[in-house]
C-alpha cells in the first residue's frame, strides 16, 4: 500500500517505543486505531448517502424500500 517493507515497520516501531514508552505505546495503538475505525465509519456513511441520493435521482423507488428496511433492523 505504502510501499512498507519489514525493516521499515520495525524502525518505525522502535521509535515509537523510544518516543512514547513501553508504558503509554498501548494507548497510543488504541487510540490510532480509534480514530482510523471512525474516520472508516463517516466515509462508508458518506459513500452510503451518495448511492442513495443517486438512487433517489434515478427515480427508481427501490432506495426507499432499502432504507426502510435497514431502519427495521
Amino acid at each position: 500500500m505504502f510501499g512498507l517493507g519489514a525493516p521499515e515497520l520495525i524502525l518505525i516501531l522502535v521509535l515509537a517505543l523510544i518516543i512514547f514508552g513501553p508504558g503509554k505505546l498501548p494507548e497510543v495503538g488504541r487510540a490510532l486505531g480509534k480514530g482510523i475505525r471512525e474516520f472508516k465509519n463517516a466515509t462508508n456513511s458518506v459513500t452510503e448517502e451518495i448511492k442513495e441520493a443517486a438512487r433517489i435521482d434515478d427515480g427508481d423507488g427501490s432506495a426507499n424500500k432499502e432504507k426502510a428496511a435497514k431502519q427495521a433492523s
